[in-house]
């Protein structure tokens, strides 16, 4: 194997161990007994622990002194789950809907307050957009951005507007809270959304949600690419084909089990 020429972070490794360590224990494990089996100094174990406890990865027990896995590993966990069961059942229609448009596909699910990219399919031959798999996005600049958060209940996207606020990319993103409560309403009535430059300048995207079988939405799909790409009357047979395969992904979803180990 090549030597990496970028250095790794050994204290992110060892706060990994720690992790793995207490997922192999069933009832958590005191910061003398993790310093032992990790064969680190207690200090170095405690500062670790304080910062995973902080973060809400780690909980400990008042009355045994005992840490535990946290709230938001559990929560983590569920999201890439439930992104790898809706990628599977959607790849199909994915690579459908980029043979017939030509454009690059994106499927996302709503994480964290963000839309995270769970699938990417490009075309061979097209421009390449500054997007990948895993990538973190803006929900009201983006077109999955605002597919995912156009159904939610009101407190929710309340919620999500207060902690995030509204970020300006460039002159196009949206910043005015009230603008884009009637683009969500626009959302719900024709079913698709439109980034229009407003994440990054020169590249336009239609969005639409994916609905499980009862109704929520768990992900949107997008297209996306030049201005050039989505001129004129192309925008409208776009949008009618992206509904289309967001419909079609839909009708295939079945509600997502967890496996029990990460319950």
């Amino acid at each position: 194997m090549a030597p990496r020429k970028t250095p790794t972070v050994p204290s992110v490794k060892r706060a990994f161990a720690v992790l793995e360590t207490l997922a192999a224990s069933r009832a958590g494990l005191a910061l003398p007994e993790l310093s032992r089996r990790l064969g680190l100094p207690k200090s170095s174990v405690h500062c670790l622990l304080l910062t995973l406890e902080e973060g809400g990865y780690l909980e400990r027990s008042a009355a045994t002194r005992r840490y535990m896995l946290g709230v938001k590993l559990f929560n983590l966990a569920h999201a890439a789950f439930a992104g790898i069961m809706i990628r599977k059942q959607a790849q199909p229609f994915l690579h459908a809907l980029m043979q017939e448009t030509g454009l690059t596909v994106h499927l996302a699910i709503l994480e964290q307050n963000e839309a995270v990219l769970v699938a990417k399919l490009e075309p061979p031959g097209t421009l390449r957009l500054a997007t990948w798999q895993g990538k973190r996005m803006d929900l009201h600049c983006t077109g999955v951005g605002k597919a995912l958060i156009a159904h939610i209940h009101e407190d929710e996207l309340s919620r999500i507007l207060r902690e995030n606020g509204l970020p300006r990319h460039n002159e196009n993103t949206i910043v005015s809270i009230s603008k884009l409560r009637s683009q969500l309403a626009e959302i719900r009535r024709r079913g698709y959304s439109v980034d229009d430059e407003e994440d990054e300048l020169g590249t336009r995207c239609l969005g639409a949600p994916v609905f499980d079988a009862s109704g929520a939405v768990v992900a949107a799909i997008s297209i996306a690419g030049t201005v050039d790409q989505f001129c004129g009357e192309r925008l409208s047979g776009y949008a009618g084909k992206l509904i289309r395969a967001a419909s079609e992904i839909s009708a295939t979803l079945k509600p997502v089990r967890v496996p029990e180990q990460i319950v």
